[in-house]
Order: C-alpha cells, then structure tokens, then sequence
C-alpha cells in the first residue's frame, strides 16, 4: 500500500519546498504581487519541529539533511534574487563587481551545500558596519546571518527583523556614547551552540 503524502512528513516537506519553489518562481516573474512569506515560514517551522525529532534510520536521516540542503540553497537564492529586485539589476551588478575576493568567495560558499550542523561556528561572519542613519540594509543582513546560524542549529530565529534592528539602535548608541565613535561595526557567531551578536567600535 503506497504511503500518502500526510503519513511521512519528508513527502510532505519535498513537497511544501516544490511549491514554494514554485511560488517564489511565480513572484520573480511577476505573476504573483507578493513574495510567498507565510508558506515560507510554515516550512521553517515544519522543519524546527523535524530537527528535534531524532532520525535513526540513516537513509531517512540522509533525505533529510539532503532537503535541509536544497531548502538553503533556495533561501540564499531567494535572498539574492530579492535584493537584487529592490535594488535594481545595474546596481546590483555594479556591486557584485565591487566585491573583494574574500567577499566573493564568501557569497559563493553561502551557495554550496552547507556542512553539518556543529557547536561552534569555525569562522565568524564579516563585520557589517553601521552608522547613524544608516537605511536598514546591515540590520538586514545582520538578521540574514543570525537566521542562517540558527538554521544550522536547527531552530528558529527568537528575535524579529523589528526587534533585532532595535537591539542594534540601542548598542550601537551605546557604543559611540563610550568611544566617541560614529561606526559601530557588528558580526554575527555561534558559540558553544548559542548565536551571539558582538558590537564594537570602528575607527575611520
């Protein structure tokens, strides 16, 4: 007897991600007015849940990661396409050209097949840099980078775009009241399995 679609939730996920996929394609094109946010974040919350169930069958357990995989891959192209729509393509391409290698050969390994989850992060995010009236755009990848370490770990982000930028007011405030500074630079880093944001002043 064939197992239906609701009775494995890995059917189910391969599923929800092709019609994400399939949505986001539709948006991109301009058929669809709005980006497909509210399916976007069941999935995430779909596979929270999964992550905390424990896989012993290790084909089960290889599917998995293998989606968990192809999903990332999704989000970073999603996350590039998006920017790129709200920026405008010669913009983006003037600053994709713009790039230093070690930020281009960052952006590349965003694209590759992430490794397994592990407790501690082996190499921190790049600062991002942020000064007074700065548009939203670091608060933006800042939230990207956090979501992104989280996924790792299998959760889910505990802050809101709105809280995280905030939080980043408040201790950038705080940072250039201390040491007189106007840059405030930020990054993003996963220690003993706890996703931390770390401030410190910039010197022009």
């Amino acid at each position: 007897m064939p197992t239906k679609l609701e009775d494995d939730p890995l059917e189910k996920l391969e599923e929800d991600i092709r019609r994400l996929k399939n949505k986001y394609d539709q948006f991109f094109a301009g058929i669809q007015k709005a980006p497909p946010l509210h399916e976007r974040r069941s999935i995430d919350v779909f596979i929270h849940e999964l992550s905390k169930q424990k896989v012993r069958d290790n084909t089960r357990r290889f599917r998995l990661n293998t989606l968990m995989s192809r999903y990332n891959q999704f989000r970073e192209m999603w996350g590039r396409r998006m920017r790129e729509r709200e920026e405008g393509p010669l913009e983006f391409k003037r600053r994709q050209a713009a790039m230093t290698d070690e930020e281009r050969d960052f952006a590349a390994a965003a694209i590759r097949e992430p490794e397994p989850p592990r407790v501690t992060s082996a190499k921190p995010d790049p600062y991002v840099k942020v000064t007074p009236g700065s548009n939203g755009e670091e608060v933006r990848k800042l939230y990207e980078q956090i979501e992104r370490e989280h996924f790792k770990l299998g959760k889910l982000p505990p802050v809101t775009l709105d809280q995280l930028s905030q939080m980043v007011q408040k201790q950038s405030e705080a940072v250039r009241s201390k040491y007189r500074v106007n840059t405030v630079a930020f990054r993003v880093e996963t220690i003993d399995g706890k996703v931390k944001l770390k401030a410190k002043p910039h010197q022009e």
